[in-house]
């Protein structure tokens, strides 16, 4: 029997709506359109194309898997954050688009400076990195990540970005490899791990049964991360540098009172467009 693009994406949406997946029809596309190394736009275009056996087995079995929870961004191989095109692997956290919110605050605080010097603490798939690197085109990016296979993936962004020399990448735990650099820095970013320990069983499959572990424990209450980082920043900062990071919902005040107490003279959070607070700014 012959298998055409329309109705495969359609038995696949409907796959994967009975397996609790809500963007059912656009993962399905999206498989599709992997599948047959084209674009979304294709696949919608041309319904009518022909799957070869074995173009159709490896869609079915691409759905399958998803129906079982694994994520899109790792069954395509890659993920789009801030109008960037972000390779993504297994053991690497996806890209999110709350963290778009991250950069851009980071980006309208810097405009204007020269050869500014920023750190990305817990790189992961370098996204943050090469946003920032990619939209300063002065900028230094030193980007620290403790896991070995957030590291491949990272460098394998910078590649693709062209950001090798821009951005260097630094193996060690959280501020560890940049302390020994006696740099000053005008930004320290971070998207730390912030999910309360107990709150991890239950977060979507996707997350919680793929997705590294390391990249999301923020400890008992979610704040681990904070009390190491926002102290130990101060003393890496510039005169009026700043530390930004991206913190989970109800956290704010929490964050903010870590900050004050490491001794940043003001601290400033932003909502996001569902109105959650979701990034702190402290300013040395």
């Amino acid at each position: 029997m012959t298998a055409r693009v329309g109705p495969e994406v359609k038995w696949a949406a409907s796959r994967l709506a009975q397996a609790g997946v809500d963007s059912s029809m656009l993962d399905a596309q999206l498989l599709m359109a992997h599948t047959l190394c084209c674009s979304r736009l294709d696949v919608i275009a041309h319904p009518e194309r022909v799957l070869s056996e074995a173009e159709r087995a490896e869609f079915v079995e691409s759905v399958e898997r998803r129906a079982g929870r694994y994520p899109l961004a790792y069954l395509i191989g890659h993920r789009e954050f801030y109008g960037l095109d972000i390779v993504v692997a297994p053991g690497v956290l996806i890209p999110r688009p709350e963290t778009e919110l991250l950069v851009e605050v980071c980006l309208k605080r810097l405009h204007g400076k020269e050869n500014a010097q920023i750190a990305d603490i817990g790189a992961g798939s370098g996204a943050i990195a090469v946003a920032l690197a990619s939209n300063l085109p002065g900028a230094k990016v030193y980007a620290t990540e403790i896991s070995p296979d957030a590291l491949k993936v990272a460098r394998t962004n910078l590649e693709k970005h062209q950001l090798v020399g821009r951005v260097e990448l630094l193996a060690g735990d959280l501020l560890a490899p940049i302390a020994r650099l006696g740099l000053r820095f005008d930004a320290i970013v971070s998207n730390p791990p912030y999910i309360p320990s107990d709150e991890i069983e239950r977060l979507e499959p996707e997350v919680r049964d793929f997705e590294p572990r390391l990249a999301l424990d923020g400890g008992p209450d979610g704040l681990d991360a904070y009390r190491r980082l926002l102290p130990e920043s101060l003393c890496l900062l510039d005169e009026a540098g700043f530390v930004a990071v991206e913190i989970g919902a109800g956290e704010a005040e929490a964050v903010r009172t870590i900050a004050l107490a490491a001794g940043y003279r003001d601290v400033e959070i932003t909502n996001d467009l569902a109105g959650i607070e979701r990034v702190v700014v402290a300013c040395a």
